[in-house]
């Protein structure tokens, strides 16, 4: 495993700590978007159906399990806990995610590596991955002011794709490994919608302000 994987995987579970602190401390998911994180849920459910058939590592089981589990656990945070759930906003929260998945699946069932079940939803799960942020990108545009937890959250789990980008870079130049084509284009879609986010990350990072998005 090169820098740039582990450093991927350590952002993202990054991401996801900080995101389970948030709603631990303040008892709020105020500025999270449900429905992105219902569509990370579905993301890990189908990509990870070899966890129980194919053992590759302790660290790879590991990691598996946690992005599975804290997922269910904020989705579950969201929709029932009886103080969290006051806290979301669902009149703001409103983009129509089903499309995402719809258009994902037919994407897999297109555009797979290979025409089997768990290689469509392997698929799917990639496409979907790449759009999933759309939500909550949607969310913060309405909010304007974010929190910092919730900011430093975003920019973590986007940070984790973009390191994934370079690892499949320095594996292709170091091992000749290119990859699989869908991971590239879909982890390149991804990091491109984060590029707006980012930019006002940096310049509310460089004030020491609080970041506030273009309406």
């Amino acid at each position: 495993m090169n820098i740039f994987r582990f450093a991927g995987d350590m952002t993202h579970l990054v991401s996801v700590l900080l995101l389970l602190l948030k709603i631990y401390a303040t008892k709020s998911c105020s500025g999270i978007s449900l429905k992105t994180q219902e569509l990370y849920a579905l993301v890990f459910l189908t990509r990870y159906l070899d966890l129980f058939t194919d053992f590759i590592s302790i660290y790879n089981t590991v990691m598996k399990v946690i992005f599975i589990t804290s997922s269910l656990a904020i989705v579950w945070c969201m929709r029932a806990h009886p103080t969290v759930r006051r806290s979301y906003d669902r009149d703001q929260d409103t983009f129509r995610h089903h499309f995402l998945v719809l258009l994902s699946f037919i994407m897999a069932l297109f555009f797979p590596d290979l025409f089997t079940t768990r290689e469509v939803l392997w698929a799917f799960s990639i496409y979907l991955e790449a759009v999933a942020i759309l939500p909550q990108l949607v969310l913060l545009q309405r909010c304007r002011n974010v929190d910092n937890l919730t900011t430093h959250y975003i920019f973590f789990l986007g940070s984790y794709r973009a390191l994934y980008v370079l690892n499949w870079i320095y594996r292709y130049f170091t091992e000749k490994h290119a990859g699989r084509w869908i991971s590239w284009i879909s982890g390149l879609v991804q990091t491109v919608l984060y590029l707006d986010f980012f930019y006002y990350y940096f310049i509310s990072w460089k004030s020491s302000e609080k970041l506030r998005l273009p309406a």
